[in-house]
């Protein structure tokens, strides 16, 4: 997979690969994933096809990249959330409900991004593993302050950080989201977020 911090230092190059990045997006946004091609892009962009591979080997290298830049718009939303200068239980409420908001709004009203993210976590790429333990690290350093302000429990922040991730990934996850907004017989958002938080409080 291409490393997109590998094309900083060259501009022209940047800006190269985020045309293509641009153009895919749209396409794949608008298309689906799966309808559209190499081809469609180079077309879009007025190139040759062959000048898109000089800059990735395949479709597949193309999507991985899409999808680094929406998981990288989610990190951030979360950094920011886990650095509020407010509860250890106030920032774990304000990120799963901003997360859970960003699947509703972004993965799922828009059914060919649910396409593209869900053929990603299906492959089970690196991109998305490491997505997770970067969130669960930001999680357990906010429980790890909320233990030290007596807020929580004491506990392994970095178990604990997981345990949360697993207790609230019906809102997180978009498969799991869209299962459950047609069912009647799921924990409510809400409800599912204070049960975790009561978790970890003594």
């Amino acid at each position: 997979m291409l490393d997109l911090s590998d094309v900083s230092a060259d501009p022209a190059r940047q800006e190269n690969v985020t045309r293509i990045l641009d153009s895919a997006e749209k396409l794949f946004r608008h298309y689906g994933y799966s309808k559209t091609t190499v081809a469609d892009v180079a077309r879009d962009l007025g190139m040759s096809t062959a000048n898109i591979y000089r800059f990735f080997a395949s479709k597949t290298e193309i999507h991985q990249a899409v999808c680094g830049r929406m998981i990288a718009q989610s990190y951030k939303m979360a950094y920011d959330i886990c650095h509020q200068p407010i509860s250890a239980s106030d920032r774990l409420r304000n990120y799963v409900h901003a997360q859970y908001k960003m699947t509703l709004e972004t993965m799922l009203d828009e059914q060919k991004v649910h396409e593209m993210v869900v053929v990603a976590i299906e492959r089970d790429w690196h991109v998305i593993e490491k997505h997770i333990d970067s969130i669960h690290d930001l999680l357990a350093d906010v429980i790890a302050e909320g233990i030290a302000a007596g807020e929580f429990l004491e506990q392994d922040p970095g178990v604990a950080s997981k345990c949360f991730g697993a207790a609230t990934i019906n809102l997180c996850h978009p498969q799991m989201v869209a299962q459950c907004l047609a069912k009647t017989n799921r924990a409510e958002a809400d409800d599912l977020v204070e049960f975790a938080i009561r978790a970890l409080k003594k």
